[in-house]
Parts: structure tokens; C-alpha cells; sequence
């Protein structure tokens, strides 16, 4: 949710980061007449209450016909008074209600336009040669299935398009990556987190998963629960409707838990293997910070994901993700892309948001600073994506008999594999 007093002193401010978002902006006019009767019906409430206070201490030292006039002219006022507070609830609840339909503003330096339109910000490592190597690389379902570490057959047999096992080698390296990628933020002083993966619609709703996300996420309507995309919700709602002291601040979480995505509108996109899936694992990064200190966050952000993918020896790009393709609760978004060399192109791994004060404004998170209370800031980025992240190390680092070479940094998490082989059966 955006600060209400910036809408009215730079309307068109709000207007350009909606045009830039490709959203509607007869929404900020909408928003601006919606808070213009909330606050003069907040104005007229406050006036009658006074008159029918002032009134109600003049009736007892009143009699006769004034007397009679006076408890005429209270009902009256009751009435009015009634009137008005139910004209200022349906307004607040208009103006919240318009509020909430608002996407972030955009910063200012994002480049504007589509899902293409991104910026390419860097660029780490080789691209291999497979043709000078002597032999054309497989794909990672190719290569999972060969050495009994991906199994999306019975996956969907079980649940359907989109499920799949991990199994064997498979599975072992997934919880080497969960484990490297704890230890990497732990060392960097983020706390580690198991969380829910329910949580109630006030806390996705808080987050701006319910906007233009809506249509990702699992809803359990018998329960009124969602199904977390991602740990960033709970860990945003963690702090919900506290104040925290800001010489506590950074507080630093990272967050492990299941992640659930209906993948609307990518139906024929991705559906080989398991890199667009339904449910998959990740280890998120969460940062409370001071307002002033979110874009040095935002970049720290970056610098641990680029750590994270240069240890994996991968090669990747960073890009500045446009002002279309951006979250709802995002001011700017830098993404980390593997290179994927049977699809010849980068595919995002990892990303860094920095949501300003949005999503604290909308879940109540706050700071004390002295005796000044204010919205903090908070920032998202993911570490490890594991299944994607799979797909990267599967086919970045397959060698030509099928095995996979492991990086050094995953080795102690693998029992000092240095080679991924079929777990004999």
C-alpha cells in the first residue's frame, strides 16, 4: 500500500508508475476521490460529535419548553451523528479497498515496457563449448532419468501435469543445495527459518498476492487458507502488526519451506521436466531494514545471490526486470539468469525485490525511532529455487558418459561426491 499522503501531494507520480506498470490509472483518480470523502466525512463526524457532546451537557441545566427543545434537536442530532459514522466507514472502506488495488511505485531508474524489455546489468562466467567438447549436451530430464534422480512419470500419475520426484541422487542433492544455501545466509547473518505453508488472507493479501497473482495461488475455501508461493509471505507477515525498534534493524530471515504455484496462463510453456512445476522447495532471503537504507539492501541482496550462483559455477546474467513485468509490491526487481544450454538462452534462478514500505504499510509492520513510529521497509530474494537450480547444475555441468560433475562447493553437502552416478540399486 502506498503512502496516501504522496497520492495527494503527487498524484501524477502515481500515475506514471501505473502507466509504467501497464495498469489502470483511472484507479488513482478512483483512490483520490475515495480519500477525499473519507476525510471530509472524518471531519463532518467529528464536528456533529462535538455538537452532540456540547448539546448533551446543556440539557441538564435546561427546563420546560427549552428543555423540550433541546432533547428534540439531541435526537436529531443522533441520528445525523449515526449517519455520518456509517458515510465514514463506507468511505474508509472504499479507500482501502481502491488501496490495496495500487501496485508499488515504480523506482524511478526501472526501465519501462514488457517482459522483454529488461536490462542486462552483468554477465558471470563461460558459456561452455559442448562441440569442441566432443559431444552434444543432453537436457536435464534426459539426464535425470539416466541417472534415477528425476522421475515425472509417476509424478504424474500421482498428482498430475507438473509434479514430479526427486529420487536417489536426486534427492540428495536437493538437500545439499538446501543445506549449502542455509549455511551461505546463516554465515551472512540471516536467521534460518522453517515456515508455514498455510497462512491466512490477511497475510497473502498484505504481501500483493491477491492482485495480479491471484490466479496463482491455491486457495482451501473450506479453511480460508492459501498455499504459499513462496516463504516471502510468511515471513513478511512474521512481524505483522508490531513495532520493532530500529537500532534492532536489519533483521535478517531465511526462510525454507514448499512452494505452491497454479502456473495460470503457461499452459505448452515450460511443461518438459522441472522447471515450471506446481510444488517445488526454496530458501528465501527476508530483510526488515530502515527506509532509508532499502536500495543498499536491495543490492547486498543481489551481491549474496550472485555469490551463490558464481559457487555453483554457473554461468548467469543479472538483469533489471521492467516496469511490466514487475510484482505488485515490487519498486524493482534485479533477476539472476542461469544459462540453460539445451535452450540456448538465460532462464531466471534467482531474484532480489525491494518493496519499500508497501508491503509494511499493508500488514502494519513499523519502527521506533526515538519517539517517531513509521512504516519500515522490506526486501525479498531468493537464494535457491531448488528444482530450477537443478536443471542448471544438471545440464551446465554434464559430462559425456551422462554423469554430472558436482560443484566444489556442493561436495561436503554430497558426502564428497564428486561425481553424480545412479545410487546403485
Amino acid at each position: 500500500m502506498i503512502d496516501l499522503r504522496l497520492l495527494r501531494e503527487d498524484p501524477d507520480r502515481v500515475r506514471a508508475s501505473q502507466r509504467a506498470r501497464g495498469e489502470d490509472v483511472a484507479l488513482v483518480d478512483a483512490l483520490l476521490s475515495a480519500d477525499e470523502r473519507r476525510r471530509s466525512s472524518g471531519v463532518r463526524f467529528d464536528e456533529l460529535r462535538s455538537e452532540q457532546k456540547a448539546l448533551g451537557k446543556l440539557i441538564p441545566k435546561a427546563s420546560g419548553d427549552e428543555k423540550a427543545e433541546l432533547l428534540k434537536k439531541t435526537g436529531q442530532l443522533a441520528a445525523d451523528v449515526k449517519a455520518a459514522d456509517a458515510e465514514q466507514h463506507e468511505a474508509d472502506e472504499e479507500t482501502k479497498r481502491l488501496a490495496l488495488q495500487l501496485g508499488n511505485l515504480v523506482h524511478p531508474d526501472v526501465p519501462v515496457g514488457g517482459e522483454e524489455d529488461f536490462v542486462v546489468l552483468e554477465t558471470h562466467g563461460t558459456i561452455r563449448d559442448f562441440g569442441a567438447e566432443g559431444f552434444e549436451p543432453k537436457d536435464h530430464l534426459e539426464l535425470g532419468e539416466a541417472l534415477g534422480a528425476i522421475d515425472v512419470e509417476r509424478g504424474a500419475k500421482v498428482s498430475g501435469s507438473r509434479f514430479y520426484y526427486l529420487t536417489g541422487v536426486g534427492a540428495l542433492l536437493e538437500l545439499a543445495l538446501v543445506n549449502a544455501a542455509i549455511a551461505q545466509a546463516t554465515e551472512a547473518g540471516f536467521i534460518p527459518m522453517l515456515t508455514p505453508a498455510l497462512v491466512r488472507p490477511r497475510a497473502m493479501e498484505g504481501t500483493g498476492f491477491l492482485g495480479q497473482a491471484a490466479e496463482n495461488v491455491y486457495h482451501l475455501e473450506k479453511d480460508d487458507y492459501y498455499l504459499v508461493g513462496t516463504s516471502e509471505v510468511p515471513l513478511a507477515a512474521y512481524h505483522m502488526d508490531e513495532i520493532l525498534d530500529a537500532d534492532k534493524l536489519p533483521l535478517r530471515y531465511a526462510g525454507f519451506s514448499p512452494c505452491f504455484r497454479r502456473e495460470a496462463g503457461t499452459y505448452g510453456k515450460d511443461t518438459r521436466g522441472i522447471f515450471r512445476v506446481h510444488q517445488f522447495d526454496k530458501v528465501e532471503m527476508f530483510s526488515y531494514v530502515t527506509p532509508e537504507d532499502a536500495e543498499n539492501e536491495h543490492k547486498r541482496l543481489l551481491e549474496w545471490e550472485k555469490q551463490w550462483l558464481t559457487g555453483l559455477e554457473l554461468p548467469f546474467q543479472v538483469i533489471d526486470v521492467a516496469s511490466g513485468d514487475l510484482g505488485a509490491s515490487a519498486s524493482r526487481k534485479y533477476d539472476c539468469e542461469a544459462w540453460i544450454p539445451t535452450q540456448g538462452k538465460y532462464r531466471e534462478l534467482t531474484s532480489a525485490s525491494n518493496c519499500d514500505s508497501f508491503q509494511a504499510r499493508r500488514l502494519s509492520v513499523r519502527q521506533r525511532d526515538g519517539k517517531k513510529v513509521q512504516p519500515l521497509a522490506t526486501l525479498n530474494g531468493t537464494l535457491c529455487a531448488v528444482p530450477r537450480t537443478i536443471v542448471a547444475i544438471l545440464e551446465n555441468h554434464q559430462l559425456a558418459d551422462g554423469s554430472v560433475r558436482v560443484p566444489e562447493m556442493l561436495r561436503p553437502y554430497l558426502g564428497g561426491r564428486e561425481v553424480l552416478e545412479p545410487i546403485a540399486k
